[in-house]
C-alpha cells in the first residue's frame, strides 16, 4: 500500500509538472533550446509550486477527513458536513472585504493572514456545530447541526460578496475550488501547518483507537476525553482552514481519501492518518492535472471535478455494498 501510494504520487507529480497552459508541455524533460531560461522559470516559478501546493492542500483535506471520521465515529463525517469549511470560507470573505486582499500574487504574510481568518471562522463553525448538537454523542443531531451551520455560513458569505462586489471574482474561484493561486508563499504556509497538525493528530491516534470502541470504554482506559477532543478539533479546524484559505472549497477529497485507504488495508488510526493525508494529496494532484489538461487552454475548476469524481466513487461503493 505504501509503495503503491509513493509510486503513484511520483507519477502524478511528473504529470502535473508536464501540463501547462496549452495542455501537455513536458518542459521537465525537453525544454526548448531557444527558450531554455524561460522554460526553467515556468517550471520552477509556476508549475513546481502549484504542484507541491496542490499536494499539500489535498493532504490537509485528507488528514482533516480522517480526523473528523475518527473523532465523531462516523464514516460520513468530513469538514463540509461539520461546517468547518463554510466557516473558513466566511473568514476568507470577511478578510478580503475588510482589508482588500486578493489571493493573486499575494505575499506570504497575506497568505498567513487569510489562513488565520479562515482558521478562526472554521473553529467558530465547529464549536457552533458541537454546541447545537450538544456534543458528539448523537450522530444524527451532529450531522444535521453541521448541515445547518454550513448553509447559514454559506449564505452569509454570499451576502458579503453582494455587499462588497470587488471580492466577488476571487470568492467565486474559492467557492468552486481552484489551485490557480498557489505559489511558493502558499507552500510556505501549508507545509508547516501540515507538519504541526499531523503531529497533533498522531498524538491523539491512540485515543481515537480507544474512542472507536465507545466513550465508556475510552474513559475506562484512562483517555482524557475532554483534552483529546479539544486538541483534535483544533487540528481539524486548522488543517481545513489552511487548505480552504489557499485552494478554496475543494469537495469530497476529505471524505473519500480515508475510505480509499480503509478499502485496501485495515489500520489503526496512526497509520490511517498518515496514509489518508498522502491519499488526499494524490487525489487532488490527479484531479488538478486533469482539470488543467482536459480542456486546455481553458481550466476546469478543480472543486467541480473532485465533486464529480468523489460523488461517482461513493455511488459506486453504495451500489457494490
Amino acid at each position: 500500500m505504501v509503495l503503491a501510494l509513493l509510486l503513484s504520487t511520483m507519477l502524478a507529480v511528473l504529470a502535473s509538472l508536464s501540463v501547462g497552459s496549452q495542455g501537455w508541455e513536458p518542459l521537465l524533460w525537453r525544454p526548448p533550446v531557444d527558450n531554455a531560461d524561460m522554460a526553467t522559470q515556468i517550471l520552477w516559478d509556476i508549475r513546481a509550486p502549484r504542484t507541491l501546493g496542490t499536494w499539500l492542500a489535498g493532504a490537509l483535506l485528507g488528514l482533516s477527513g480522517a480526523l473528523a471520521q475518527g473523532l465523531f465515529r462516523n464514516p460520513l463525517a468530513d469538514p463540509y458536513l461539520l461546517g468547518s469549511s463554510s466557516g473558513a470560507a466566511m473568514g476568507v470573505a470577511l478578510c478580503m472585504a475588510c482589508f482588500g486582499l486578493s489571493p493573486m500574487g499575494m505575499a506570504w504574510w497575506g497568505r498567513l493572514g487569510l489562513t488565520g481568518a479562515a482558521f478562526l471562522g472554521s473553529l467558530a463553525a465547529v464549536l457552533l456545530t458541537l454546541a447545537l448538537a450538544r456534543g458528539v454523542l448523537h450522530t444524527l443531531r451532529l450531522l444535521l447541526a453541521g448541515v445547518v451551520v454550513g448553509v447559514v455560513l454559506g449564505a452569509l458569505s454570499a451576502m458579503t460578496m453582494l455587499l462588497v462586489p470587488d471580492i466577488m471574482r476571487p470568492m467565486q474561484a474559492f467557492m468552486l475550488g481552484t489551485t490557480g493561486f498557489l505559489g511558493w508563499p502558499a507552500v510556505a504556509v501549508m507545509a508547516p501547518v501540515l507538519g504541526v497538525t499531523l503531529l497533533m493528530a498522531l498524538g491523539g491516534a491512540r485515543a481515537l483507537d480507544a474512542l472507536s470502541l465507545g466513550d465508556a470504554v475510552a474513559r475506562s482506559l484512562g483517555v482524557p476525553m475532554a483534552w483529546v477532543r479539544n486538541v483534535l478539533v483544533l487540528a481539524l479546524a486548522l488543517s481545513t482552514a489552511t487548505a480552504v484559505a489557499q485552494a478554496g472549497l475543494v469537495s469530497f477529497v476529505g471524505l473519500v481519501a480515508p475510505h480509499l485507504v480503509r478499502a485496501r488495508v485495515v489500520l489503526t488510526h496512526g497509520p490511517l492518518l498518515v496514509l489518508s493525508a498522502a491519499m488526499g494529496g494524490l487525489l487532488l494532484l490527479c484531479a488538478d492535472t486533469v482539470a488543467r489538461w482536459v480542456w486546455a487552454p481553458q481550466e476546469l475548476p478543480v472543486g467541480v471535478l473532485t465533486a464529480v469524481m468523489g460523488g461517482g466513487y461513493l455511488l459506486w461503493r453504495m451500489h457494490r455494498s
